[in-house]
């Protein structure tokens, strides 16, 4: 098999010539040198490949793990017909992402690139931490009878709290926390685990209190946190 090896920004194309079978050693040799130069985008153009066997699956199938274990992506295009159904029989339909032509491929890697900067985004919004001091009610999850323990929120955020003055709690605990996000003042129930308790000697402004992180929390409520977080991060900027 020939490999022609062209560069589109931090893409690798390579265009294939010829038989992928027991003689493609060097189509794994390849790949592993891009990686070495830092491309962990490769795109692998079938267009001038007229036969492959299973010696040759095992080739792509060895150089496509190569690039994962890297972290990075390999996508395949231009696969003639009568070679698709190899692919669908050894499943590498199913892992490899496949296009009709080059151009369709090469959008989609800028298109993953997108969505990999939306879900970076959506994650620090996430974890974005409110200062604030609002009064929770905290039990323990499954002791219903169990009286709430009335506390005060240091932090907040979408994804958990920091509560302040309690020590009835240990580390691990289930708990079930109430709070009213003001000013409309609605009550949300969240289920919790403590996953961090302050250190009495060496953080002491901290203690007694403890970090909880919330479980099982619907999207619409995850979602009221996050607006109340956003808008009130707002109003503590503007004032600055």
């Amino acid at each position: 098999m020939q490999i022609k090896v062209r560069r589109i920004g931090n893409i690798v194309i390579l265009d294939l010539l010829g038989r992928v079978d027991l003689d493609s050693a060097n189509f794994v040799e390849v790949v592993g040198e891009c990686l070495r130069e830092g491309y962990r985008d490769v795109l692998c153009n079938f267009e001038g490949i007229d036969f492959i066997d299973y010696l040759g699956i095992s080739a792509i199938t060895l150089a496509y793990k190569e690039v994962i274990n890297n972290k990075g992506r390999m996508k395949f295009s231009n696969i003639p017909v009568h070679l698709k159904n190899l692919f669908c029989i050894s499943g590498l339909d199913k892992t490899v992402d496949i296009y009709p032509t080059e151009e369709l491929a090469l959008n989609s890697f800028k298109e993953d690139k997108i969505i990999e900067g939306i879900q970076k985004m959506q994650l620090r919004r996430r974890f974005k931490r409110l200062p604030i001091g609002i009064k929770v009610e905290v039990r323990h999850r499954f002791e219903k009878s169990e009286p709430y323990i009335s506390e005060e929120i240091l932090n907040l955020s979408a994804v958990g709290a920091y509560i302040y003055g309690c020590d009835k709690f240990k580390l691990g605990d289930d708990v079930i926390v109430k709070l009213k996000l003001p000013p409309m003042r609605e009550e949300l129930e969240l289920e919790a685990k403590i996953v961090w308790i302050p250190d009495k000697q060496a953080q002491n402004h901290l203690h007694p209190g403890m970090g909880v992180e919330f479980c099982n929390i619907s999207n619409l409520t995850q979602q009221k946190l996050l607006e109340f977080i956003e808008k009130n991060l707002s109003c503590l900027f503007s004032d600055n």
